[in-house]
């Protein structure tokens, strides 16, 4: 079924927080090269890129990524959607290709340590679910928000909702239901459900409990992330040798 299968790596230019963040060098290659080798090892063939930048497109290509457009300025903002460059790139490929694959791997460059067979697993999960509109990863969060409190206009404590008075909140953990935090690990989504659509992942969202991985949003985490790997090494570093 490899056929229809496809990783696409949305990697707008014009981040604030780390300018060029999508190309600075995490272990000695570029952050998005990670996202393209993680999909390789996976063995997801056809790996594409949706940038708005020749810079990012010409590192991405070095790394053996598709970059068959580029993606237009008025859905390159930090305030566009995930769902308009997701749709962009599939009505790119009905277009061009007459057709597009059905399952869409979408993986954020700012997750870069991700575990090849933990992919695999995701793909092989919503293949089993036809009734799934998509599939998100995350990870059980540490307490539930049910525990955290609002503060209202006159400065007290509240609870999230209004049944949740102080002496709810303060009960033990294991009292309320699991919480899960979405994380950058995978999405999949389908282009079935998105091109005939307006939302990205629809009302079936599989779950995909997804270990905790190490995410990128200023310059600390790289250090943090370079740490890591000094320390425990990554397949992923080791397939990226091969381009030094």
């Amino acid at each position: 079924m490899k056929e229809n299968v496809l990783a696409i790596i949305p990697a707008r230019s014009g981040s604030k927080g780390v300018p060029g963040k999508n190309i600075t060098l995490l272990g000695g290659h570029p952050l998005i090269a990670f996202s393209i080798a993680a999909a390789k090892l996976a063995g997801i063939e056809r790996v594409l890129v949706s940038t708005d930048s020749e810079e990012y497109a010409s590192v991405a290509m070095r790394y053996k990524a598709e970059i068959p457009f580029m993606r237009p300025a008025e859905i390159s903002s930090d305030q566009s959607t995930d769902f308009e460059f997701m749709r962009h790139a599939m009505d790119w490929m009905v277009e061009k290709e007459n057709s597009a694959p059905e399952y869409w791997l979408h993986l954020r460059p700012t997750t870069p340590l991700r575990d090849p067979q933990i992919l695999k697993d995701a793909l092989e999960l919503i293949q089993q679910h036809p009734e799934a509109s998509s599939l998100r990863s995350g990870h059980e969060a540490p307490e539930s928000p049910f525990k955290w409190f609002l503060k209202d206009d006159e400065g007290f404590f509240k609870g999230l909702r209004e049944d949740l008075t102080p002496e709810k909140v303060n009960l033990p953990r294991q009292t309320f239901p699991k919480m899960y935090n979405p994380d950058g690990y995978v999405d999949i989504v389908r282009s079935s459900h998105v091109l005939h659509n307006t939302t990205l992942h629809g009302e079936k969202m599989l779950v995909f409990e997804s270990p905790q991985c190490g995410e990128i949003d200023k310059q600390e985490d790289f250090e943090y992330l370079e740490y890591q790997i000094r320390k425990h090494g990554s397949p992923i570093q080791d397939y990226l040798k091969q381009f030094n």
